[in-house]
């Protein structure tokens, strides 16, 4: 579920299983002396997300290489300083087509399902799509991000992100529901926010005029 300052819990350990990515038409290998236009995409994701200081030059050098790094680690996966294709997913960048009638690439699908798998496990498939559109709405909002990684990503946001859930592959089950929000089916009636009532501990969470509730979460604006 989406925290507050990084207070409320994601669920259970889960161990890390091989993912499921969707196919895409991602041939480049981003590294070490590396520029063009991919770099330069690569530096603007890393500064929007925190992980890049200085200029987007389009030249892969030790910063993009170190800021890489960072990131990796902090998405558990391989941190060798390479933009690969596994890398570009997590970053919500990809060179395949278009997904959805919204135009959102095959890596933000595979992305959102991934946060949905590792939030919303266990719930209603309802309870699932849910998950995402609140995400999605929150890239619609001018208080966040907008776009899906950076909402994904933002610090505070989503403590799955930062421990074993995120190590959750997305099934077919996840993609599905994230395919679903979107393309615009929005079970949380517009919420930007939700939570668990029964480990919500945060005052202000629990403070948010409620709109609807799924299963096990509340979703409020």
């Amino acid at each position: 579920m989406i925290t507050v300052l990084s207070l409320l819990v994601c669920g259970a350990y889960f161990t890390r299983t091989q993912e499921e990515k969707p196919k895409t038409s991602i041939t480049a290998l981003s590294k070490m002396g590396s520029t063009g236009e991919e770099v330069r995409k690569i530096q603007k994701k890393l500064k929007s997300l925190g992980y890049l200081s200085g200029s987007v030059d389009g030249i892969y050098g030790s910063k993009t290489k170190k800021a890489v790094i960072a990131f990796q680690k902090n998405c558990g996966i391989a941190a060798d300083g390479i933009c690969g294709p596994t890398t570009l997913l997590y970053l919500g960048l990809s060179s395949s087509t278009s997904a959805g009638s919204s135009g959102q690439s095959s890596s933000d699908v595979w992305l959102l399902a991934k946060l949905i798998a590792a939030e919303a496990r266990g719930e209603s498939y309802t309870g699932q799509v849910a998950v995402g559109a609140v995400v999605l709405n929150r890239v619609d909002h001018p208080s966040f991000p907008d776009s899906i990684a950076g909402v994904i990503y933002q610090a505070g946001a989503f403590s799955c992100v930062n421990d074993a859930n995120w190590n959750v592959s997305p099934n077919a089950t996840s993609q599905k529901a994230a395919r679903d929000a979107i393309n615009g089916w929005d079970p949380s009636g517009g919420a930007i926010y939700y939570y668990n009532p029964r480990t919500a501990t945060n005052r202000w969470i629990r403070s948010r005029p409620v709109i609807t509730t799924i299963g096990n979460h509340v979703f409020c604006s």
